[in-house]
């Protein structure tokens, strides 16, 4: 696999960042591999994580727990404000019977 060494200034890289693009620099960034399985390599690791808090930093305007706002700031919810946010949810956890 090749890679392409790209020299542009980041507001027309983040400018040229669509939200489907973005989606897919988080889950690479979150599963440590590209859509098509393929890992990326520390460098892409180190790369796509930073246009993530950049892409995070100036269209994140609604944060979620541990994210960039749109403020450049790191933005980290407590226990207490999440169990607000998601009361009355519900999560089914299926168990393997053993059965």
């Amino acid at each position: 696999m090749s890679t392409t060494k790209i020299n542009a200034p980041i507001d027309v890289m983040l400018a040229s960042l669509t939200p489907e693009i973005y989606d897919r620099l988080l889950t690479a960034v979150e599963t440590g591999k590209w859509a098509d399985g393929i890992a990326l390599t520390e460098e892409q690791k180190a790369n796509t994580l930073q246009l993530v808090m950049l892409w995070q930093a100036k269209h994140n305007h609604n944060a979620e727990h541990m994210s960039i706002n749109t403020e450049g700031e790191m933005v980290i919810e407590s226990k207490q404000t999440l169990r607000k946010k998601f009361a009355g949810e519900t999560i089914n956890i299926i168990t393997k019977d053993e059965s």
